[in-house]
């Protein structure tokens, strides 16, 4: 694998995203996907995500992130590159 097929994305999303597993099925998504990162409710009602890995499975991430598990609503994800992750697995941390 090359340098430039591994990449980093930060994600912010929106809507009703907490109180419906929402962080449980990200880790299922991105442990499917092989993916190593973290998720995080935030306080102000988003979910917050670090994902790294290959292109091509951090790209599904997103696409998943987009629509998130069954009983949520994703309203908007803003997409911002991010430092790569201090975890070589992807974990749930606390709410910030």
């Amino acid at each position: 694998m090359h340098e430039t097929d591994h990449v980093v994305r930060h994600l912010m999303i929106q809507g009703q995203v907490q109180g419906v597993a929402f962080r449980a099925n990200a880790r299922v998504e991105a442990e499917r996907l092989g993916l190593c990162g973290w998720v995080r409710n935030r306080s102000n009602g988003c979910v917050e995500a670090l994902v790294a890995g290959p292109c091509a499975a951090v790209e599904s991430f997103v696409a998943w992130a987009r629509r998130g598990p069954a009983l949520a609503r994703v309203d908007h994800v803003e997409i911002s590159s991010g430092a790569a992750p201090e975890h070589a697995e992807f974990v749930t941390l606390p709410t910030l």
